[in-house]
């Protein structure tokens, strides 16, 4: 989650807070903003980079292992 998504919910939160709280508008954004920047932090995720580089590695190794396969099959078969 980017910067800009995290400004984007610390901000709507903020705007949900009653009328009386309102001068304590920012203070709240600030702490929301803290709040989930250390929440997303805990937790055990991997950019869409990172992701991407793990499927195509998987793909490449899911096609050796099919070419594996037939290979074997073959060498078996003219047993």
């Amino acid at each position: 989650m980017n910067d800009e998504s995290l400004e984007n919910i610390a901000r709507k939160l903020a705007d949900a807070v009653p009328g009386g709280l309102r001068a304590m508008r920012e203070d709240l954004e600030q702490n929301f903003r803290g709040v989930l920047r250390t929440s997303l932090n805990k937790l055990d995720l991997v950019t869409r980079e990172e992701f991407d580089v793990q499927e195509a590695v998987l793909a490449r190794t899911r096609e050796k292992l099919e070419a594996l396969e037939a290979r074997v099959a073959e060498m078996e078969s003219r047993d």
